[in-house]
């Protein structure tokens, strides 16, 4: 089978209604198909992982409308491309322009983007895989819509399957028959692009050990023999990243720097934004490092602030030096696990009232309530301590924080025994 364009680029969707696993977005009475229908649609925010639609939905955007189309990508535009495509769309009214990885901007490249939409030159679709909170100027993300994009579920993945072998064009004259999916589902990850190009990677190696006119029977077996053979090919630009980034956390927290620097240098190598390996280090310092180490939350917080103002290739080595500070620290998931529950308590028990003596009371009315009435302020105690409830009536002596078995957490474990004296458990 010799063919230049590959399978998912021959299935993409053409209209919204086609749009596979984002029925949310899809359907008649969504937001996105009204506005579609009316003739105008907001800036928008495309928000979700790899291979589930933000590129085909921005096509199909753009399609709908007839509207001059731009389209750039984050990593390899900057200021000068930005500037000459909203020059261009000033002569072109209803504009619309896409940008790929819209997280991967500066802030100066994004300031650029705000006065075009502000002024509705532009009308603006970003896709990203990032929370657009955490990378998209807070101006310019109030100017736009958010809309979230799922993982492909199996059913919709099976859809896929389906649509392939019974409309292209190149795979419904091959007899083939799907005995087994599990490995497809599993190695797509809800990832409808990562599936078709693994699809038509099996397809294509059967074909060339089969017989003409033979069935093409993929098993499991099958499908992960060719994955393991042509793993560079259906993973194109890192598309592992969700794997690889799961190994290299999973290094660090099973105290092991050399894997944890393995996965570090894999995800280097294959062009992984700096922001997006310090961010996760940033996140792992506090669920699994937390208070048996505080430090460690500092020093992924210096790199996170360093990488973003070094950029690679110098950044490898401060992403080293925290990735192995990290993986070489000790462990604890006690501030996740006591927020956890908390979460989960609240949940359970909703909005208890707050006690009377913890109240505040600003105004005389309030002080005739009995608002902070019986409060004791802590520094007037010895060590500036004195034992009272602080949580409300129906769930006293509940116990949110454990400390755990390390020394910066004994130390603490100490303290509040001391404090305490067997509340809590402690």
């Amino acid at each position: 089978m010799n063919h230049a364009i590959p399978l998912a680029e021959r299935l993409r969707p053409q209209t919204l209604n086609d749009l596979v696993g984002q029925e949310h977005l899809s359907s008649q009475e969504s937001v996105l198909q009204k506005a579609i229908s009316k003739g105008k649609v907001p800036s928008m925010i495309l928000w979700g992982p790899p291979g589930v639609g933000k590129t085909t939905l921005a096509n199909i955007i753009a399609t709908s409308f007839h509207n001059a189309y731009y389209q750039l990508s984050a990593i390899s535009s900057g200021v000068k491309e930005l500037r000459e495509v909203i020059e261009e769309a000033k002569t072109k009214p209803g504009a619309i322009l896409f940008i790929d990885e819209i997280h991967r901007f500066n802030k100066g490249q994004q300031d650029a983007l705000l006065g075009a939409v502000e002024k509705g030159i532009i009308t603006l679709i970003g896709a990203t895989t990032e929370n657009p909170s955490f990378e998209v100027n807070s101006a310019l993300l109030s100017r736009c819509q958010v809309f979230i994009l799922k993982a492909l579920d199996e059913k919709a993945l099976l859809q896929l399957i389906n649509q392939a072998i019974e409309k292209d064009e190149l795979f419904k004259g091959q007899n083939i028959q799907i005995k087994e999916t599990e490995a497809l589902f599993q190695l797509s990850g809800g990832d409808g692009r990562k599936l078709l190009n693994l699809l038509e990677l099996s397809v294509e190696a059967l074909i060339d050990i089969e017989k003409s006119g033979s069935p093409l029977v993929l098993t499991n077996e099958w499908v992960m023999e060719v994955a393991q053979t042509n793993i560079a090919l259906y993973d194109k630009n890192g598309e592992q990243h969700y794997d690889i980034v799961s190994a290299f956390i999973k290094s660090m927290r099973g105290s092991d720097p050399n894997g944890a620097v393995y996965w570090l240098s894999r995800m280097i190598a294959g062009g992984e934004d700096v922001k997006f390996i310090a961010r996760r280090m940033l996140i792992f310092s506090s669920e699994d490092i937390g208070n048996a180490n505080p430090n460690a939350f500092l020093l992924a917080n210096a790199c996170f602030d360093a990488v973003n103002k070094i950029g690679y290739p110098e950044s490898r080595i401060i992403l080293s030096q925290c990735a192995i500070y990290l993986a070489s620290s000790p462990k604890s998931n006690a501030s996740y696990e006591a927020i956890t529950s908390g979460l989960a308590l609240v949940d359970k028990t909703g909005n208890l009232p707050v006690p009377l003596h913890l109240r505040n009371a600003p105004t005389k009315f309030m002080k005739d309530l009995s608002y902070g009435k019986n409060y004791q302020y802590s520094h007037k105690g010895e060590q500036n301590f004195i034992e009272q409830e602080y949580l409300p009536d129906t769930i006293v002596n509940t116990t949110l924080y454990q400390p755990q078995q390390n020394s910066r957490e004994q130390e603490i474990k100490k303290f509040l025994q001391e404090r305490w004296k067997g509340k809590y458990g402690y």
